[in-house]
């Protein structure tokens, strides 16, 4: 709750900001100036019942509710910074006192039109996920398992925003791709399983064996009902613990770890624990970890993992407005090294908020797993 009431109290700063340059600087008459404030005041109150009931309206009045505000909100982010690189110009310019308004609406309707122009590039930017090809090469490895691929997938979001339909797409997709594993690594809902449990019935079309661990949103979705339905959907819950997979002799080690912020949920027996998950594993056998959130890579190089997958970035998801993530975060998205450990991060396949992505397209990635030695990929 105070993290949504910092947010509203910033939006409210950004709505009287945009009312003094768009409305009062651009608009003579008083009348319209009263118009314009209650209609800017009418979309901050829909934005506020958005963030403040989110998680109490039904599925089906919050599903419209969230696509209004949730538009208004991106339009705002983007005409808001449209607006600030207005300001530069302004003083670059001399006008006239009489001139002043002209030079103030010119500003407002370029800073309207690139706002629009970009949520609306980003909407449907949104609805186009893609698959990302990747090959990684683990210095463990066996041979046996050179070529083996696992499918990352994170950030669906299922919710008022994305259903089951979106869903079934997603599944499609990943069962053309044809992965040895599906790893989803967190954020997989937005709601209640006793309230939008349905959503994610097309998990069971999943061909290949589907593994799952927590992220940050299940915690704020009632994480045990999640947790006991996946595996009636034919998803493998990973709960700091691990998988063994076999080639002939030839080993390697699938884990995964509670989300970072589950020991703080209050749901006992929750919290990241990657010493239990690799306890009792040879050193010497390779390692995949599914993580949530990239953060965590700096103990899973201590603990000498050699792959580590997450996503809880969006890879940004409106740059350059939430490159804000690299504060807490070591990376957006992408294959990067940490120590010994190689850190994929994925984009991921939904949205959190605004159903509108800047700059990082969602996507499916297909992992290849490469041995030393092994003949290139053809």
């Amino acid at each position: 709750m105070g993290f949504s009431l910092g947010i509203l109290a910033l939006l409210l700063l950004v709505h009287l900001y945009l009312y003094k340059r768009v409305v009062h600087d651009v608009v003579g008459s008083r009348r319209a100036r009263i118009v314009g404030g209650v209609l800017l005041g009418a979309l901050f109150a829909l934005v506020a019942a958005v963030f403040l009931t989110r998680r109490v309206l039904p599925i089906e009045y919050a599903t419209a509710l969230n696509y209004t505000a949730y538009l208004w909100f991106a339009v705002l982010l983007y005409l808001g910074l449209a607006l600030l690189v207005g300001e530069l110009v302004r003083p670059a310019v001399r006008v006239s006192p009489e001139r002043r308004r002209f030079l103030s609406g010119s500003i407002a309707a370029v800073a309207g039109v690139a706002a629009v122009g970009t949520v609306t590039y980003g909407a449907i930017e949104a609805r186009r996920p893609r698959v990302e090809r990747r090959d990684v090469l683990l210095d463990r490895l066996d041979p046996a398992f050179d070529g083996f691929t696992v499918a990352a997938v994170s950030d669906i979001h299922l919710g008022p925003l994305v259903d089951a339909e979106d869903l079934r797409g997603f599944v499609a997709t990943l069962n053309a791709a044809g992965p040895d594993v599906v790893a989803v690594v967190g954020d997989l809902v937005d709601g209640q399983a006793s309230e939008i449990g349905g959503y994610a019935e097309p998990l069971r079309d999943l061909v290949a064996d589907t593994y799952f661990v927590t992220g940050n949103h299940e915690y704020y979705s009632g994480v045990t009902g999640w947790v006991d339905l996946l595996p009636t959907l034919g998803v493998r819950v990973l709960r700091n613990e691990r998988v063994t997979l076999r080639r002939g002799d030839a080993v390697l080690h699938l884990a995964g770890c509670d989300d970072r912020v589950a020991a703080a949920s209050g749901v006992p027996g929750h919290g990241f624990d990657l010493d239990e998950a690799l306890a009792g594993r040879d050193p010497a056998e390779p390692v995949v970890l599914l993580a949530h959130q990239p953060v965590m890579v700096d103990q899973a190089a201590r603990a000498g993992v050699d792959l580590q997958i997450s996503g809880h970035t969006h890879g940004g998801q409106l740059t350059p407005l939430t490159h804000v993530a690299l504060v807490d975060q070591p990376v957006l998205a992408g294959l990067t090294r940490v120590g010994p450990t190689w850190l994929y991060v994925t984009r991921g396949l939904g949205f959190w908020g605004p159903p509108v992505r800047v700059g990082s397209p969602p996507e499916i990635t297909l992992l290849t797993l490469r041995a030393p030695g092994a003949p290139p990929a053809p």
